[in-house]
C-alpha cells in the first residue's frame, strides 16, 4: 500500500526563497504530483545535473592510477608487475573505506556542503601525483602513499548517491540514480582515455613541468599532464555544488539513527548483491589495463587504446538498468546481469594465452565488454531494488495505522534507504583492491572462475529473497 505524505504546513509566501539554489529545503514531497511538478522535478533536476559531474571526478581521482601505472617503467620507474597490480589496487582500500565514513557524513553535515568539500579535497592528491610523476626517483612507498590519498575520490560515490535518492519520487528513483552512478561512473572511462591523449604533448604549457623520456617509443611524454589537467576542474565543480545544489532536511540524520541499517536483514543481503555487480564492474575497470599490456601487448595491443572502452560500456549500462528496472523490476534485472557476467568470463578464460596459446585478443576483449554491459545493468538494478525493499517493509509495518505513523513510515524508509545505498556501495568498493590483488597474486584464470562461483551465490539470494513467487521482499 502507499503512504502518504502530510502536507507541509510551511507559508506559501516563503516557499520561493526555499528553493533557490543554495537553500536548505524544509519541505520536499516528491510523490506529491502537484508539488512535484510544479516545483520538486525542477529543482531536483537542478541537484542531480550538478551532483553528475562532480561524481564523474571522484571517480576520475579513483581510477586515475588504472591507466598512470601503464606507462611508469617506460619513463624509467622500474617497478615489477606485481607492484605495479598493487598500485593500481591501493586506491581501493581507500575508496571503500571512506565510503563507510561519507555514508554517514553527509546526512549529518547537509549533502551541499559535503558535496562541496569533498570535490575540493581531491585537488591535493592530484597536485601531489603530478610532481611525484616528473621525478624517476619518486619512491615505491611514496607512490603507494599518493595512491591511497587518491582513493578517497572514490569515497564521493555514497554520499552522492544517497543524496540523488532523496530528491526523486519512486516512480523515477531507478532512472534517477542509474544516471548519477552510471554518468558518475563514466569518469572510469574518461580519465583512461583523456590521460594517455595529454601525456602525449605540453598542453598544460611550462607550469606543468618538462617532459620525461619513454623509451619503448623513443619520445618525450608529460605523464604530470594526467594529473594537473583535473585541478581546475575540481575547483569549479566545488565552486559549483556550493552555490547551486540544496541541502535537505528530509535526508538529514544523525549516525544514531542510520545505524538502525546494520540490523537490517536486507542491508545485508543488497550489499552482496551488489559486491558482484558494481565491485566487477570497478575492479575489472582498474585491473584491465593492466591484464591488455601483461597478455596482449608483444601482439601489438595496447591497453590506452581499449581499455577505457569497457568501462563505458558499464556506465552507460547502469542507467539503462535502472531505467529498465522501474519497467520490469529490479530483482529481474539484476539475475539476468549475473547470469550475463558468468558467461561472458566463460569467454574470457578460453581467450587468455596458454601455454604455448597465444590466445585470442578480440574474443578476450568483447568478452570483457559483455562483462561489463551486465554489470552496468546490475549496478542500476540493484540501486533501484534498495529504495524499494525498504519503502515495502515499512509501508506493511505501518499499515492500518494512522497518517502520522504512515508518514513517519515513509521518512524512516527512505533514511533506511539512502545509508543502505551508502554502505552497500563502500563495500562494494572493495572490489577496486581485491580484485587487481587477485590478478596480481593468483593465475588470472583462477581468478576469473572465483568470480563465477561468487555470481552463482549471488544468484541464489537474489532469486530466493526477492524474484521467486512468494519472495520475501519483491523488488
Amino acid at each position: 500500500m502507499s503512504i502518504p505524505t502530510p502536507v507541509s504546513q510551511a507559508p506559501r509566501s516563503h516557499r520561493a526563497e526555499t528553493y533557490k539554489p543554495g537553500s536548505t529545503i524544509g519541505d520536499w514531497r516528491p510523490e506529491d504530483d502537484g508539488f512535484w511538478q510544479s516545483t520538486g522535478r525542477k529543482v531536483a533536476q537542478r541537484n542531480l545535473w550538478i551532483s553528475v559531474p562532480a561524481l564523474m571526478l571522484g571517480f576520475v581521482v579513483w581510477q586515475v592510477w588504472s591507466v598512470t601505472v601503464v606507462k611508469l617503467n617506460d619513463v624509467g620507474f622500474g617497478f615489477s608487475k606485481s607492484q605495479l597490480f598493487w598500485l593500481t589496487a591501493i586506491p581501493g582500500i581507500t575508496g571503500g573505506t571512506f565510503r563507510i565514513l561519507y555514508t554517514f557524513i553527509g546526512p549529518i553535515f547537509g549533502e551541499r556542503k559535503f558535496t562541496a568539500l569533498s570535490t575540493l579535497v581531491l585537488v591535493g592528491p592530484m597536485l601531489w601525483l603530478g610532481f611525484a610523476l616528473q621525478d624517476t626517483g619518486t619512491p615505491y612507498w611514496e607512490l603507494a602513499l599518493i595512491a591511497a590519498v587518491c582513493g578517497i575520490g572514490g569515497a564521493n560515490f555514497a554520499s552522492s548517491m544517497a543524496n540523488i535518492g532523496f530528491f526523486f519520487p519512486k516512480r523515477e528513483k531507478g532512472s534517477a540514480n542509474g544516471l548519477n552512478g552510471g554518468l558518475g561512473n563514466l569518469g572510469v572511462s574518461v580519465v583512461q582515455l583523456v590521460a594517455p591523449l595529454v601525456v602525449t604533448a605540453a598542453v598544460l604549457g611550462a607550469p606543468a613541468g618538462g617532459p620525461q623520456h619513454d623509451a619503448k617509443k623513443n619520445t618525450d611524454i608529460w605523464l604530470q599532464n594526467g594529473a594537473f589537467l583535473w585541478v581546475p576542474l575540481l575547483v569549479i565543480m566545488a565552486l559549483l555544488a556550493w552555490f547551486l545544489m540544496n541541502d535537505l532536511k528530509v535526508a538529514a540524520a544523525p549516525f544514531s539513527q542510520q545505524k538502525i541499517i546494520f540490523k537490517r536483514k536486507h542491508n545485508w543481503l543488497m550489499t552482496w548483491l551488489y559486491v558482484g555487480t558494481f565491485g566487477s564492474f570497478i575492479g575489472f575497470a582498474a585491473g584491465l589495463p593492466l591484464l591488455i599490456k601483461n597478455n596482449f601487448e608483444t601482439q601489438g595491443y595496447q591497453a590506452t587504446t581499449y581499455a577505457w572502452i569497457g568501462p563505458f560500456v558499464g556506465a552507460i549500462m547502469r542507467w539503462a538498468g535502472g531505467w529498465l528496472s522501474d519497467k520490469m523490476g529490479g530483482a529481474r534485472v539484476t539475475m539476468l546481469s549475473f547470469v550475463g557476467m558468468a558467461a561472458a568470463l566463460v569467454v574470457v578464460i578460453f581467450a587468455l594465452p596458454s601455454g604455448g596459446d597465444q590466445g585470442s585478443f578480440w574474443t578476450f576483449f568483447i568478452g570483457f565488454l559483455v562483462a561489463f554491459f551486465f554489470s552496468g545493468l546490475g549496478n542500476g538494478s540493484t540501486f533501484r531494488q534498495i529504495p524499494v525493499i525498504f519503502r515495502d517493509q515499512h509501508a506493511k509495518q505501518a499499515a492500518g495505522q494512522g497518517p502520522e505513523a504512515q508518514a513517519a513510515a515513509l521518512k524512516q524508509s527512505e533514511m533506511e534507504a539512502g545509508a543502505v545505498t551508502g554502505f552497500s556501495s563502500a563495500i562494494a568498493a572493495y572490489g577496486f583492491f581485491f580484485i587487481p590483488a587477485m590478478f596480481a597474486n593468483l593465475q588470472v584464470t583462477t581468478a576469473l572462475w572465483i568470480f563465477i562461483g561468487f555470481y552463482a551465490t549471488c544468484l541464489a539470494v537474489c532469486w530466493w529473497f526477492y524474484a521467486r513467487k512468494g519472495a520475501e521482499a519483491p523488488s
